[in-house]
């Protein structure tokens, strides 16, 4: 009786050693997944098949945002006679972009209105520091569009284009439209931008 109670607890004791211990291919697998998580950690661009690449998410991006014209003069940048750099200041509120102020710098021939010519230089700041880098192109018109207030005396509704950032911005992209004007009512430039973002996830 001694020797069956013996027999079995050995035997218990095998049995629950073969359910606890792993196969050979299963810590070749363990061993394969963990060099893989160590290879493509979290965030860092891998796009085979099987590996963990960054996910985006595009969402609808706003800005409104009123500009001062801080300069307004001939400069080498532009080149030609008729180009003049202008340097436009201020801030507003957007989408990811919180309370964010900016600066826009571009070249612009002040006769045509097509801007900018071979230089551009603007961004947004964010509420929490980060950059958003963006680009337009396009003609400022004179007067206004049927849609617009009786105070607006031109407007330039272009494309605009993001170009990448600092912080949650980091290899952001996107588009969309502009909708400024310049108004008989004060000195500044009044912006309302309308489109979309594409940022990684977990840098919202």
């Amino acid at each position: 009786m001694k020797n069956a109670k013996i027999l079995l607890l050995f035997m218990a004791g095998f049995c629950l050693m073969l359910a606890c211990e792993k196969s050979e291919d299963e810590l070749l697998l363990e061993d394969e997944i963990t060099q893989g998580d160590m290879k493509c950690g979290r965030g860092d661009n891998h796009n085979g098949p099987g590996k963990h690449g960054p996910k985006t998410v595009t969402l609808p991006f706003r800005a409104d945002f009123l500009g001062d014209y801080v300069g307004m003069e001939p400069s080498p940048v532009c080149g030609e006679d008729s180009w003049t750099l202008i340097t436009n200041e201020g801030g507003g509120t957007g989408t990811f972009l919180g309370k964010f102020t900016h600066h826009f710098e571009f070249c612009c021939d002040m006769v045509t209105g097509i801007y900018p010519g071979n230089y551009m230089k603007s961004y947004f700041i964010a509420a929490n520091g980060d950059s958003l880098y963006v680009a337009c192109a396009g003609q400022v018109n004179e007067g206004r569009a049927e849609d617009h207030p009786e105070y607006v005396t031109s407007y330039f509704r272009d494309p605009f284009v993001i170009l990448g950032g600092t912080g949650r911005f980091n290899g952001a992209t996107g588009k969309g439209m502009t909708d400024d004007f310049n108004s008989s009512l004060d000195a500044n430039s009044h912006h309302h931008w309308r489109g979309t973002i594409t940022l990684a996830k977990g840098k919202r």
